[in-house]
Order: structure tokens, then sequence, then C-alpha cells
């Protein structure tokens, strides 16, 4: 397998643009805006997660999309002095996680404490060994005079958001959930399933990670754990370097039982359960949960510490191998049944329900965003593709990324039969990824995915250059399904709706199962957020909401000034036509990842605490001491 080359930073668009970090961060401020602002939304708040790198002086770094410290943007909806009033108000907010607190104020720190995903993807074994090396000294350094913050948990907290049980928490795959407080965005502190730092009476034992040599690595709780809207139980995985190489766990919220057929009942959570039958440490993001199952992915995309000793790159793409989902009853990882099928890649997936059939058969479905190859990994990382193992004949496809259908029939306890997937196809050609529904029908049978698109066939961009939204768009799935059923395409490869992106706008069909909302020339949006109208008349009767900006303010080298400002668009779902509103926001939203709807009942709802995380003050910090200045000579060298 070939090297692969990383573009120079100067070339890469992950850094630059709208993608470039913001430097400033506010408080609650009031935003102008036009049009009229739905009442559902009074009270509320929207809060986007991305990666926002503080340390960033070195521009000949290597540097990846999915790097860089946490950054929460908001805006909340205040309710005004009359009722029918709402003033909108803007706040972002680091994420004070230990890594960010520890090179806040850290002059001596040029690069990231944590190597870039740029730098696994592409490095040898010599320079993977030189970047853990280094970051291991920091955080052993970290624990001497001088330093602002101790790192305990290498997570930068940048990937998504989940409300469970009074608690807003930022994710990312690198450490537990981080709880932070709504709608001020201020930092609470890690969460652990039992309690979170700084709260009132938290819980000493131990959570996720259990106890032991290995309860760091137990910790690492995927950036997509799920929250079922009807029992308010926390569902995640945890994936490892070891054996079992994925853990799974379940936390109900206080005061609640778990199920009849749960190993454990009250109000303590079932932790660190092992998925059995993975064969080596995978790079997994997301994970398919319905009302009674789980679905594990297994897909060929390893993130394997070992792969610098065999010659391949830490994190590595085998189109040569099945993609494998692991399907077991929610609480009973014991009697996971695996099914194969093609190669691919899934950072996520959209809905999961199941279904019986006759009283007799149950059938566990899955929409999720299947992509054809791992481009997205090192394009996101302005990286050359590296040339890979000949596919076979019959795992070849085109370059894409669809909202695919996965139908897993389960076989009895009892039966000998080979689990095999019934349906398995694209419902639509056009490009979608970042999907979202109405949270009040996950995890059962919904019939709208939202999410977005783009004009061109793939979201995989070339080298130095980055794939940018200028489409949100809404999917029928259960129309697409039934028409699936009723005529069913080839399998795997095939599509129900074969129309690209083009011919989906010539569309006059006020019932098309695929409706695209096309932002102006120049314009680009983010990840859609749904939000119900109050006593809606269908599914989709409510709003979207989207962060957008226009590019029309770079400057002629592409950049922004520091002038540049976003807006928050509120979009009509149903129509998928109307903006109602127009938030004009005092700053620009850099091109981020993932968010959550906060309702006015959730904000009000949040738990108690004690005190939050704040930057510690230079005059706070011993720097006098022999181990201070040891600690500052070795950072200045490793810097």
């Amino acid at each position: 397998m070939s090297r692969m080359r990383s573009a120079p930073n100067s070339e890469y668009r992950y850094l630059s643009g709208n993608f470039a970090p913001i430097k400033r961060t506010r408080s609650l401020t009031p935003c102008n805006y036009v049009g009229h602002i739905p009442e559902e939304l009074a009270g509320g708040q929207y809060v986007r997660n991305g990666g926002n790198p503080a340390t960033n002086d070195d521009l000949g770094r290597e540097a990846h999309w999915f790097d860089g410290d946490g950054m929460l943007t908001g805006v909340l909806f205040r309710r005004g002095e009359k009722e029918t009033n709402i003033e909108p108000e803007f706040v972002n907010q680091y994420i004070l996680t230990d890594v960010y607190l520890n090179a806040k104020e850290n002059r001596n720190l040029k690069r990231p404490v944590l190597p870039s995903i740029a730098t696994l993807i592409t490095a040898s074994l010599a320079t993977i060994l030189m970047v853990v090396l280094r970051t291991l000294t920091l955080v052993f350094l970290s624990r001497l005079p001088g330093s602002s913050k101790a790192i305990k948990k290498i997570s930068v907290a940048n990937t998504s958001i989940v409300y469970h049980d009074g608690r807003a928490m930022a994710t990312c795959e690198s450490g537990p959930p981080m709880r932070f407080q709504l709608p001020s965005l201020d930092t609470v502190g890690w969460y652990n399933g039992r309690s979170a730092e700084n709260e009132r009476g938290s819980a000493k034992r131990a959570g996720f990670g259990g106890s032991g040599p290995i309860a760091f690595m137990k910790e690492w709780t995927t950036g997509h754990p799920r929250v079922d809207p009807v029992t308010g139980e926390f569902i995640a995985f945890h994936a490892v370097f070891i054996k079992p190489f994925v853990y799974y766990s379940i936390v109900p919220p206080a005061g609640s039982s778990m199920k009849e057929n749960a190993k454990e009942s009250g109000s303590v959570p079932i932790f660190s359960m092992p998925i059995q039958g993975i064969s080596s440490p995978r790079m997994m993001h997301d994970f398919g949960v319905s009302s009674h199952y789980t679905v594990i992915m297994d897909l060929p995309l390893t993130l394997d510490p070992m792969n610098s000793i065999r010659g391949r790159p830490v994190v590595s793409y085998d189109p040569t191998q099945q993609s494998r989902f692991g399907v077991f009853p929610r609480y009973e990882p014991d009697k996971i049944q695996w099914f194969k099928t093609n190669p691919c890649v899934i950072f996520h997936t959209a809905n999961c329900w199941e279904m019986i059939s006759s009283g007799t058969e149950t059938c566990v479905h899955l929409l999720a965003c299947r992509l054809t190859s791992a481009t997205i990994v090192y394009s996101a990382g302005a990286l050359t593709p590296p040339v890979t193992k000949p596919v076979p004949p019959e795992y070849a496809e085109e370059e894409q990324c669809r909202l695919h259908y996965y139908a897993f029939p389960l076989p009895k306890d009892d039966s000998e039969e080979t689990p095999q997937i019934r349906n398995q196809w694209a419902l639509s050609a056009i490009p979608f990824e970042f999907p979202t529904i109405s949270s009040s029908h996950a995890m059962r049978e919904a019939r709208y995915i939202y999410g977005c698109s783009m004009g061109g066939p793939s979201y995989s961009a070339a080298v130095g250059k980055s794939a940018k939204i200028d489409y949100i768009a809404k999917i029928d799935a259960a129309t697409l399904i039934a028409r699936g059923i009723a005529n069913p395409p080839q399998q795997v490869k095939g599509c129900v709706d074969t129309r690209n992106v083009h011919q989906v706008m010539q569309s006059t069909d006020d019932d098309d199962p695929v409706k695209l909302f096309k932002m102006p020339k120049g314009w680009f949006a983010q990840e859609p957020r749904f939000i119900p109208r109050t006593n809606a008349e269908s599914e989709d009767d409510g709003w979207l909401l989207s962060y957008v900006f226009d590019e029309s303010q770079l400057d002629d080298n592409g950049e922004c000034s520091d002038e540049a400002v976003s807006e928050l668009w509120i979009i009509n779902a149903r129509n998928m036509k109307d903006i109602v509103a127009r938030v004009i926001l005092p700053q620009r939203v850099p091109y981020g990842l993932h968010g959550a709807w906060f309702s006015e009942e959730e904000i009000a709802g949040q738990r108690p605490f004690g005190a939050v995380r704040r930057e510690t003050p230079k005059t706070n910090i011993d720097t006098s001491s022999t181990l201070s200045i040891v600690r500052d000579t070795v950072e200045r060298w490793i810097g």
C-alpha cells in the first residue's frame, strides 16, 4: 500500500474561509432578525458543536476537519416582555476540556496536544511513535507545577450534542460526554454515566470505564449516543483497542426502572457489557437503536495502532473485506446475530425501528448514510487517498453517499438459519449526509428524513478543496421504501429513485418523495435540525434550523475578515421553500458538525450543580519552582 501525501496547510480548505476557526467567544448577545419567528421556538435554544482549534500557530502542520477543540454555538429564543415577542440571542463558548484548559495559556505549544487524524492516516511507524510520545510527555508535564490544568482525559468533545436526564452534553469518541449548562453554554464537567463533575452530591462510584487498567479506554463513548424518547434511556457503545474491542452501556433516567428483561433494574446503570464477534479495533462512529433492538456496525474501516507494525496507516480502509451488522435485543448483547454484505463506510445512521409480521417474524430496519469508499476520511484532511488492494468486481461501485435502507429479519433463537439481509438499497440517488428526524419519531417508523446534499455526486472532495452544503434535503422514506418493496431495485447497488439533484429540482409534484431547498448562489448551509409545530397536522409540520454563510464575504484569497457574519435560517419543513425568519448573528459560525434543539422545558429542567469549569488565571499558576521550570523547558523543546 502506498503512502498518502498531505497537502500544504496553505492549500488546506478545512482551515480557511468559513472553515477557519473563530477567535472570539461571546456571552448571550441580542440579535436582529427579519421575518416571523415561530412561537414553537419561544424559550428554546439551538446549539451546534464543532472543532475550533485554539492552538493553530504552526501553519505547516498536518490538520484534519475532525480535529480541533470543541466549540458550542447557540441561539436562544428568549421570550420578550410581551407574550408574543421572541428575542433571539447568540452565544458561543469553547468546551473547557482538560486539553483546552492546558493549552489555552501555554505559549510553548505551537501544535495541538493531540496528534491530528491526518497524521494517523499518513505517517510512518516512527513518526506515529514520536507524536504519541510527545502527547504522553505533555500529559505527564501537565501534572507538574506551573501547568494551568492537568490532562486527565484526552477528549476534545467536538462532535455532537445530546440531552439526557436533565443534562446537556457534548460528545466525542475519545472520552466520556462533557456536561454544559444551557443557555450560557458554560462547561460543567465530565459525565461518567452516574453523575457529572461539579454536580451537588455527585457520586464517586466508577462509571462507564469501571475500574482496572483499561478503565480509561472503556469510558471512550461514541459521538452519537441515543436517548429513547419513550423510556428516557441513554444507550451508547465504547470502542477500545483491545478485545473485545467494543463495550455497550445503558443508563436509565433517575428514579426509573429498567424494563423487565433487563439484567439490572432500578436506577443502577448497565455498564461495560462486551460486544462479541468483532475482530479488530474499528473507526466506529455511530450505530442504530430501535425501541427494542440495537445495531452495531463492524465495517472495514480500522482504527488500530497495530496497523503501523503491519505497514498500514492507523486509520485504514480495506475495500476487499465485507461489512457486518450485528443486531441484538437492547438488553442482551450476548444474543447478537451478524449480517454480512458488501464493504462500505457509514458515519451516520438516520433511524432504526423494528416490526413484527404476522405475529411471528421480527424484522429490524435501518436507514443510514452509506458511502462506497473512505475517500471523505482523506479529503477532510487534504490527503491523497492511498492505492489499495484491487476491488473484487462484485464489490465495485461508483463513488457515492446515499440514504440506504436495510432490513434485517431475525431468525428465531432455536433456528440454525444463517442471518441474511432481506433488502438493502438506496432510497434516492442524491448525495445525502448529516441526517436528522423529528426527535419524537426516533426509534420508531418515521416517514421523513432531513439532511444535507450538494450538486455533485458525492461528499468527497478533491485534494485541497472542501465539500460544501448547497442543498437541504427532505426524503419521504416511507414512500420510497414501499416503492422499493413493490418493485425491488438491485440489492446493494440499486436505487429506488434514480434522479440526480438537478432532476429533482425540476419536479413540480407537491407530493414528490424527494424535496430540496436550494441555497442561493454563494450561500452554504450546515446540518439542519427539525422542530415540530405545536399541534402539528403531520410529521413534517414544523421548522428546520440551519446556520448559513454567504461566501461573497470572503476576500480575494478566500479568507474571512473579522467582520464576516453568519445567519440562522428558519425554513418551513413542510414545503421546503419558505424562509420564515433570518436571524442575523454578530459573527460568523464556522462550518461544523452536529447540533441539537433544547426545549424551554428541558432548559428549565436541568439538574443543579455547584460550579462550572473556568480558565485558570495566570496569577494563580506557580512558575517559580524547579519542576515548573523543567516543565516549561521541555514544553518549549517539543511544542
